[in-house]
């Protein structure tokens, strides 16, 4: 186990996650939110924690009105590039998350590959997210978030993972503090056409997990209510048995 910085976070994300294998998914995933909340094209959104803008800029094209806020300036640098040379309806602010000062102005709030949920020093410091969240959205305004599930967690890890993307061989490891709830990740990338070495895969970069229960209390807390929660992107229902989480909400 490598030794966990608090502040993580902030620090190592670069765009070689262009070439990782769950981005081959972007499109499906868009339509999918875009099929299950309903959208009509109007909704103007705004998806925290971008990245490069992957799903913002898939919006964009397909005309919605979208603002992409991430802690990292090379993600927002490129994203804006794309939306410059695309001439698309896409803006995107380089902030941490829990300084967005939004109310009441968008009708979709996006936390998509984890949407750094969990991921702050302390348990209240990542409740900070889910009010960005409640404060950004009008009223009945939709939220959709896909995290990874703590009772996954907490009934099957330590485990290890791979996943045959187009480009790589994604490894990864997994491993639980019940203590503190908070899954411990560890992965690495396998190219393929090159001669492959042995991975040293260590895991550290602690993220705080929640249940659907302790979810379904911190967003009625926000007067938000879970409308579906879901195991991936092609509607199955949200499981233990399976690690991925995807979150439907509304706010009241």
């Amino acid at each position: 186990m490598k030794a966990q910085k608090d502040d993580w976070y902030k620090h190592g994300w670069t765009l070689d996650i262009k070439n990782q294998s769950w981005v081959e998914d972007t499109e499906n995933q868009v339509d999918f939110i875009i099929k299950t909340l309903r959208l009509t094209g109007k909704e103007r959104i705004l998806d925290l924690a971008c990245g490069y803008g992957r799903h913002t800029l898939s919006l964009a094209r397909k005309g919605y009105p979208v603002v992409g806020v991430d802690i990292t300036p090379e993600y927002i640098d490129d994203a804006r590039k794309t939306a410059k040379t695309e001439s698309l309806n896409a803006c995107f602010i380089n902030s941490d998350t829990r300084a967005v000062r939004f109310e009441n102005e968008f009708d979709v709030v996006l936390n998509l590959a984890d949407g750094a949920i969990g991921y702050l020093e302390t348990d209240e410091e990542n409740l900070k997210i889910f009010d960005a969240v409640s404060h950004a959205l009008k009223s009945g305004g939709k939220h959709f978030m896909d995290i990874c599930n703590a009772e996954h967690a907490e009934h099957y890890f330590p485990r290890s993972n791979w996943e045959a993307g187009e480009k790589a061989l994604a490894l990864a490891k997994f491993e639980w503090d019940e203590k503190t709830h908070r899954m411990l990740y560890g992965g690495c990338d396998i190219p393929y056409g090159i001669p492959a070495e042995k991975p040293d895969i260590t895991t550290g970069d602690p993220t705080r997990l929640y249940s659907i229960a302790e979810l379904n209390s911190i967003l009625q807390q926000r007067k938000m209510n879970i409308i579906h929660t879901f195991s991936n992107h092609y509607g199955k229902e949200a499981s233990p048995q399976e690690l991925q989480l995807l979150v439907y909400s509304k706010k009241q």
